[in-house]
């Protein structure tokens, strides 16, 4: 399988608000930048779309070192939370909803289809990948407002 560094961020202004996500996938030194936004939504749903677009995005199966500032993603995947909540009927241990269930569905979805390395990174920190997405979700979320 083919190995594909992917690094996605979301930003929002006000929470809900204007979003915007962004992405870049990396393989064999060639990179594609990928974005889009939202007139009305949050930080975590557009933390969830970065990654969902970018899964979506691969045309086969693939090993994939996924990047994210966004803990609600990395841990929510990495430590199994994710499907723990579609096992409990989108429940989380507290019996609370779990919140995206629908963007959660659709990233579990994607996730089966590759083999799934999650990396957190420090947000606006030194990483050249990280910075560049947060600037492709930015100017998405100002195209709204």
């Amino acid at each position: 399988m083919k190995t594909v560094t992917i690094y996605t961020d979301g930003a929002c202004s006000g929470n809900p608000g204007p979003g915007g996500w962004g992405a870049i996938l990396s393989y064999n030194g060639r990179s594609k930048e990928l974005s889009g936004g939202e007139s009305q939504t949050t930080n975590n749903r557009m933390e969830l779309t970065g990654v969902i677009a970018a899964l979506s995005a691969l045309k086969e199966p693939c090993i994939v070192e996924l990047y994210s500032d966004s803990k609600y993603v990395i841990d929510a995947l990495s430590k199994g939370w994710a499907l723990s909540w579609r096992k409990n009927g989108w429940k989380k241990a507290d019996k609370k909803p779990a919140l995206n269930p629908d963007l959660w569905a659709e990233l579990l979805r994607l996730a089966e289809i590759h083999e799934l390395h999650c990396h957190w990174v420090k947000g606006h920190a030194e990483n050249e990948f990280n910075n560049r997405c947060d600037e492709l979700a930015v100017m998405e979320r100002q195209k709204f407002g």
